[in-house]
């Protein structure tokens, strides 16, 4: 039952497979909405700019009965002539159009849906499905448009008889108004009730947008796996962030070793702990090249001792050292009399092998402050 649970779609989707979707270009989007914005802005545009469009369009058709005699003669010149009027009649409707194109952009601002996906233009062989597609016909979205279309029809219609009726009276005076009059007339009806119809469509948009959204966010729906799963790239596989952990440290251990034969000195625990301190000429104060405990100090003495790299035991020094300096800083400024007097000994002890003579006595009672000396392992 618990493996059952975890298959079920039941989560919110997260951002991030939100953000997935509209890479691939799947969005919400109402194809209701869209044709509610373009008729409605047509059908505005229509009603303040009804008389213009009528006035224009009187004097085009009378420019296109009126043939000259040359264009009478001369065939060639009739193409020309309806260019011309072609022009006309799309500079005449331009404001419409233009409206109306902005009109079809605005939906997926309004839904939040704008983007743009390459992934979504790569062909989809499996749309050519038939099965799919029968799939699709008879799916729960099919049923929804189905219904919409029967409600839109029905709203549409009776709305349309309804203003049928109600305009009854001035639909047939126009067969009694002079031809200009009863145009304009007749344009103002049109327009009124082409706006009347196209309000009435705010039902069928009201309805069909919180649907949408809503199915588009439950396709996205997540099981209980997904979203753990989801987590774990996020934040990253706990198992993979400890391999890359590992082979970082293991990176790290040997560029420290690497550096351990070129240290000044090491100090020692004796055998817990091993830290090798390095100075040149120049050097702001000496700084820590290597430190480890256990089998990690135990390596770093052997290959001091390898190496012929002095080791000085010093307990409190090497484990304040451990404790309070990482690997290529300098050390406290607390701890620079005490490593001064090692470096002093390890100079010593350089010039007694070169020239001999009386071999120098190691420091002790290090000047190491007690506040700095962690607890003995």
């Amino acid at each position: 039952m618990a493996e059952d649970s975890d298959l079920e779609k039941t989560e919110e989707p997260t951002g991030r497979r939100i953000e997935q979707a509209r890479e691939q270009g799947q969005v919400p989007h109402s194809r209701e909405l869209g044709t509610f914005l373009v008729l409605v802005v047509a059908a505005a545009t229509i009603w303040m700019m009804g008389g213009w469009f009528v006035q224009r369009s009187m004097a085009l058709m009378r420019k296109g009965f009126l043939i000259e005699a040359p264009v009478m003669r001369e065939p060639a010149l009739m193409l020309p002539r309806l260019a011309e009027l072609s022009g006309d009649a799309l500079l005449t409707f331009s404001p419409l159009l233009a409206v109306m194109f902005v009109a079809a952009i605005l939906p997926p601002f309004f839904l939040n849906a704008w983007v743009f996906s390459p992934k979504a233009l790569v062909p989809d062989l499996k749309r050519l499905n038939p099965l799919s597609g029968f799939g699709r016909m008879f799916s729960w979205s099919s049923l929804m448009e189905l219904v919409k279309a029967l409600l839109k029809a029905v709203l549409v219609g009776g709305i349309a008889a309804l203003l049928i009726w109600k305009e009854r009276d001035e639909l047939f005076g126009l067969l009694s108004e002079p031809l200009e009059v009863g145009l304009a007339h007749a344009g103002h009806l049109v327009s009124f009730s082409f706006l009347i119809l196209v309000a009435a469509l705010v039902i069928i948009v009201a309805a069909d947008v919180p649907f949408q959204l809503w199915q588009y966010f439950d396709k996205l729906k997540m099981t209980k796996e997904e979203v753990k799963q989801e987590m774990k790239e996020m934040m990253g596989d706990p198992h993979v962030k400890g391999r890359i952990r590992s082979l970082q440290m293991q990176a790290a251990r040997k560029r420290m070793m690497a550096a351990v034969p070129q240290a000044n000195v090491v100090v020692t625990n004796p055998t817990h702990y091993a830290v090798a301190l390095s100075y040149q000429a120049g050097m702001a104060a000496p700084k820590v090249v290597a430190k480890g405990v256990g089998a990690v100090a135990l390596k770093i003495r052997e290959l001091a001792g390898e190496h012929a790299v002095p080791i000085l035991e010093a307990p409190p020094l090497a484990r304040a050292l451990y404790k309070h300096t990482e690997i290529d800083a300098e050390i406290p400024s607390a701890l620079y009399n005490a490593v001064a007097e090692v470096l002093a000994y390890i100079y010593q002890l350089a010039n007694w092998r070169q020239a001999g003579g009386v071999y120098p006595v190691p420091p002790r009672d290090l000047p190491v402050p007690p506040e700095l000396v962690p607890e003995a392992a």
